[in-house]
């Protein structure tokens, strides 16, 4: 399975390009343009009432909650890819990943019955569950951080120069070791909204956190790791 970090590294090219806080506030709406979004595994927001995909999944959730064992496969396949990005990212293995995904879908499934929709995300809920999961494997005394650079997915980016060549510096390993050297609260933000393709409200959702919170805290984000790469790609 291939993560995306095609968003993240043309937001970061704009930083390093000196944009002020404004101008990178708009560039940072490039995670939400269709041709950055992931393909799979992104979810719908709460509000999206006449989406009919977001219809069909909210039907899925409801059947799930009855003990539908299909719906519960299906809802297992439109968000699975998006949760593994997520936790992919934290851990740098892929069997790891793979492992913590399939236990935050279990752990869902026996809560499920608790999940409502007053203010929650589907999506949103799977990737507090997710953190969660990483946060007590890190916790763990068996735990320790393994960049495994061979695994790190490469992309490529098309975009227009300057901003080409500036993304040519930028490798995915140094963008991955950069993410996770992040405070907690920001790298988990920039995987969400970057990585896994979650909007600002679900982030938002996730994080516990107002939307105009999640702004500030990519802007930030986004700011330390150019800081963080511009000492490696000069």
């Amino acid at each position: 399975m291939r993560t995306s970090t095609t968003a993240l590294r043309v937001v970061l090219s704009h930083a390093l390009m000196g944009l002020d806080d404004r101008s990178l506030a708009l560039a940072l709406t490039v995670a939400d343009s269709p041709a950055y979004a992931p393909s799979d595994g992104s979810s719908p927001g709460p509000d999206d009432h006449f989406d009919p995909e977001a219809m069909r999944l909210r039907a899925l959730v409801d059947l799930a909650k009855g003990g539908d064992a299909e719906a519960y496969g299906q809802l297992y396949d439109h968000y699975v890819s998006g949760v593994f990005r997520f936790i992919y990212y934290r851990v740098s293995s892929q069997q790891l990943a793979e492992d913590l995904t399939s236990e935050t879908f279990v752990r869902a499934l026996r809560a499920i019955q608790r999940f409502n929709w007053q203010g929650k995300d589907f999506g949103a809920w799977l990737t507090t569950i997710a953190r969660n999961l990483v946060a007590d494997h890190f916790k763990s005394s068996r735990a320790r951080l393994e960049i495994v650079t061979e695994t790190i997915p490469e992309g490529r980016a098309t975009v227009a120069s300057p901003e080409q060549e500036v993304l040519a510096l930028i490798s995915n390993e140094m963008l991955f070791e950069a993410v996770n050297s992040l405070p907690n609260e920001q790298r988990d933000c920039v995987l969400m909204r970057f990585i896994q393709g979650l909007s600002i409200a679900q982030t938002a959702a996730a994080l516990g956190r107002s939307e105009g919170a999640i702004k500030q805290l990519q802007l930030r984000a986004v700011r330390s790791l150019a800081k963080t790469v511009s000492g490696d790609v000069r």
